[in-house]
């Protein structure tokens, strides 16, 4: 027979009561038994499991699948499976076989019609009890017979555990939650004004680098980046700088002491004379000062003012520069900026927008409000080169973000209470029709056609086919609409 059974626990346990594959009670089978079929989930377990009526005296084999729940459903391989029936008996099996079926047997001993079975599942990770309500106990096979009941076949899409164990596969319950109103458009990741600092060439020279450097190399406050060279070149060049200056400098330095001693002796220099060779003194000492600040016999230092790392690096080894060339960009990794651009029709929701999500060019999806995203105070008005209005969010750096990269956004605007809401994983495309794929049963589905209402890049609103309660395979849709027309099914390891 095949009944429908919703059980609920502590644990808010989804049940569903199932079959494989039922038959009428004809001739040939009034004498057989058909199998009852439970899926029941837990917190960390799916049972799907089959067992004959329990009769009392007759032996009941149990074909329990049990999955462990996560990203992608798997197969429990190890562990121990107890079955007990409520004022009965109980039966043990320490391993499954094959991998992920624990196959207890039961011997009813009392009848009745309220009777409870308990699996207790004792895992590597975990231990969880799932209890199934309301079960019968025959008090003889022909009584179980009697209380069949012939059941029409449906359409349903059969897609076997054992089927589902071998590709990713996923399902989750489809749930009222909130939602937003999202608009999608395009964006950049930008790096924020005063994160970073341009390194430019103090002198003209040969560049020759300080270290290996590549983009994305972090540095440090104060290091060394390039030297500026002016060795081998005919002409003005640092080198000769610094030497015309130094020379400079000591001999306005040997005049300064002179008359140093010639004005305090009796004074036989003016007041006048003394201060202009002071004064040339002065000058000639802070040019000295500023060319070899950074100066060494391999050129001038060129470091960085801040810890970050190479944005971009614009010159090579043994390249010529002229002053002021810029050699690098260095950026510091503590925040970005999520720059989107919005169409000016979505003007009267802008003050609305308070997080985003968006995508970058190689499919991950990201969150403002995971990077502890802070909505900057968004443009009221256009450039002159751009007719959209900029909203800024501030978040936090990544490496696998870099700055430049232009995005997917979903900007999110006011809420959509009780929405229902499924990823978007869950969604088969043919000839522009979106479809999912609803587990009906153990190991039965239904193909639906949806009405979708907007999405936010992780998950789109279903407004029709689906409702709340149901279960929605999110990852491996595909493979059942392949089971599906290929029409093979694997040997079966359940209990008939």
């Amino acid at each position: 027979m095949k009944k429908m059974l919703f059980l609920y626990t502590a644990l808010s346990v989804f049940v569903i009561l199932c079959g494989c594959g039922k038959k009428d009670v004809t001739e040939e089978n009034k004498n057989e038994l058909e199998p009852l079929a439970y899926t029941l989930y837990s917190e960390h377990t799916e049972l799907f499991v089959e067992f004959k009526p329990l009769v009392v005296g007759e032996i009941s084999r149990f074909a329990a699948h049990l999955t462990i729940l996560g990203d992608v459903f798997l197969p429990l391989t190890e562990g121990k499976v107890t079955v007990s029936v409520e004022r009965n008996s109980s039966a043990s099996v320490d391993a499954p076989n094959p991998p992920g079926i624990f196959r207890p047997e039961i011997k009813p001993v009392t009848e009745g019609d309220n009777f409870k079975i308990t699996f207790l599942i004792v895992a590597k990770n975990f231990t969880d009890t799932i209890s199934i309500d309301a079960i019968k106990v025959y008090p003889n096979l022909e009584t179980a017979l009697k209380d069949q009941e012939p059941e029409a076949g449906g359409n349903d899409i059969s897609y076997l555990k054992e089927q589902a164990w071998k590709v990713e596969f996923a399902n989750q319950e489809v749930r009222e939650e909130t939602f937003f109103y999202t608009i999608r458009t395009t964006g950049q990741l930008i790096t924020p004004p005063g994160e970073e600092a341009n390194i430019s060439a103090s002198s003209s020279g040969v560049v020759n680098y300080n270290g290996n450097y590549i983009n994305g190399m972090k540095v440090f406050k104060g290091e060394n980046l390039f030297n500026v060279s002016g060795a081998n070149i005919n002409g003005e060049n640092i080198n000769t700088r610094v030497f015309e200056a130094k020379a400079n400098y000591e001999r306005a330095k040997a005049d300064f002491e002179r008359a140093s001693l010639l004005i305090n002796n009796d004074k036989i220099i003016s007041e006048k004379e003394f201060l202009a060779i002071q004064n040339t003194y002065e000058i000639s000492e802070e040019i000295y000062n500023s060319l070899s600040k950074n100066y060494s016999s391999s050129g001038v230092k060129i470091t960085t003012p801040i810890s970050g790392f190479f944005k971009s690096i614009n010159v090579r080894p043994g390249e010529f520069v002229e002053t002021g060339k810029m050699l690098a960009v260095i950026a510091q990794n503590k925040n970005l900026i999520l720059k989107a651009d919005l169409s000016q029709k979505y003007f009267n929701v802008i003050n609305q927008i308070r997080s985003a999500n968006f995508k970058t060019p190689d499919g991950v999806m990201y969150s403002t409000e995971d990077l502890n995203g802070r909505a900057i105070t968004p443009g009221i008005s256009t450039g002159a080169d751009n007719l959209l209005l900029p909203i800024n969010f501030e978040i936090d750096f990544r490496s696998d973000l870099i700055p430049g990269t232009f995005v997917e956004v979903f900007l999110k605007t006011s809420r959509i209470p009780n929405a229902l809401v499924i990823p978007l994983s869950s969604l088969i495309e043919e000839q522009g029709i979106f479809y999912v794929y609803v587990q009906t049963e153990g190991e039965s589905f239904q193909k639906r056609e949806v009405t979708l209402a907007g999405s936010d890049g992780y998950n789109v609103q279903v407004i029709k086919g689906i409702e709340a309660g149901e279960r929605v395979v999110t990852k491996g849709a595909y493979q059942i609409k392949l089971s599906s027309t290929s029409g093979n099914i694997p040997a079966h390891g359940h209990e008939h």
